[in-house]
């Protein structure tokens, strides 16, 4: 995106916060995400595909918790918004869709409702899209 849209950035000009953000961005990519997409969800079936996708986003999000307490500061790493915030908050989508108590993600909590507030995310949600099925538009 970079590329195409130099601004704002999407990862720190710092060497170290710029590996920070891949490694967040992975962990959530490869780690959390693929296991409760469509085509996993539909294979598991509908009566264990809460379950399933609790027990992996939970499990994700622990280890997502411990690297957000480290690396934190209004939003994903630091004070600005990275790439690593805009894996985060569909994330975050995906854990209230299934239940997840985010009570007990409290710096995964903050960043995403601190993300929340900005124009940009409320813009991107997809209960605000034209395909969005009505009875899940946000009111």
């Amino acid at each position: 995106m970079e590329e195409t849209y130099p601004s704002p950035a999407l990862l720190p000009k710092d060497v170290f916060k710029r590996a920070k953000v891949r490694e967040i961005c992975e962990v959530i990519g490869s780690g959390i995400q693929p296991l409760q997409n469509l085509a996993v969800l539909k294979k598991i079936g509908d009566e264990k595909k809460t379950e399933w996708a609790q027990f992996w986003i939970e499990k994700g999000f622990v280890a997502l918790e411990k690297m957000l307490q480290k690396t934190a500061g209004k939003y994903s790493v630091g004070d600005e918004i990275t790439m690593a915030d805009l894996f985060l908050v569909p994330q975050v989508g995906n854990a209230k869709r299934f239940s997840v108590p985010m009570e007990t993600f409290p710096t995964i909590a903050r960043i995403n409702e601190e993300c929340s507030k900005l124009d940009a995310f409320k813009a991107a949600s997809p209960f605000v899209q034209p395909d969005c099925p009505e009875d899940l538009r946000a009111k």
